[in-house]
């Protein structure tokens, strides 16, 4: 079941009816990050730049050279903070597309079931925050534990695997049921979505791809939320 859910999220990220959030999503990520670019650098030269050259009123020859290494140095550092901050806009603006994705599956490979109901755009943008919160978190989390040998993995896919199993999975199920509703039903099948979860934290691992996890996230746990919800619905009326 969660292979099977994994496979067609995979599927669903490259089909034509999805492409069009693809490039929303690159699009507008690519406009947030060039914005960040001008703002930390415009930051930088307003305050850090004089900052420094105040330490040098008269200008020794030296010190030119000096304060252009300074800045190769500092725009090396803005390009790892803007790398840093690749994984948290992409979740943040991939948040607001989510519901995208949703009716693309439920349309096109649920026809006949009803259809989901989208969140309003406030309450869109909470959860876009709350899914840029978990990314964050998760990101801390497995930073702090590499310095900790022998538990840095297991331990960034068992807290990652938590999180983003539960988050993406209520997003799924309150597209069906109240948020009350969504929490219990997860809570019930809990081992089911962990295990979908650390596909997700597996996805995740992976270096440029994990770009595209709200996507994958997304897709994977509609599908799974639409087999558990058959599944459980095949149980009580066989």
């Amino acid at each position: 079941m969660i292979l099977d859910a994994a496979r067609q999220s995979l599927t669903n990220l490259f089909a034509p009816e999805t492409r069009s959030v693809f490039w929303k999503v690159l699009g507008l990520t690519i406009l947030v990050l060039v914005g960040l670019w001008f703002a930390l650098r415009g930051a930088f030269m307003a305050f850090l730049f004089p900052w420094f050259t105040s330490f040098f009123p008269d200008v020794p020859d030296w010190a030119g050279w000096l304060a252009l290494i300074f800045a190769i140095l500092a725009g090396i550092g803005l390009a790892l903070m803007l790398a840093l901050l690749l994984s948290p806009v992409t979740a943040l603006i991939a948040g607001l597309f989510l519901d995208d994705v949703a009716d693309v599956i439920e349309k096109r490979d649920y026809p006949k079931d009803a259809a989901g109901t989208a969140m309003p755009l406030g309450p869109a943008m909470a959860s876009s925050f709350k899914f840029l919160g978990v990314v964050i978190l998760g990101n801390i989390v497995a930073l702090l534990l590499l310095f900790i040998p022998g538990v840095n993995l297991v331990a960034f896919f068992l807290v990652n695997g938590y999180l983003l199993g539960r988050e993406f999975f209520e997003f799924a199920a309150m597209r069906f049921r109240s948020p009350e509703e969504a929490r219990l039903f997860r809570a019930k099948h809990a081992s089911t979505v962990f295990l979908g979860g650390l596909v997700i934290a597996l996805f995740l691992a992976i270096p440029f791809v994990n770009l595209l996890t709200p996507l994958f996230a997304a897709g994977m746990m509609v599908h799974l939320h639409k087999m558990i919800s058959a599944r459980d619905v095949a149980l009580h009326h066989p």
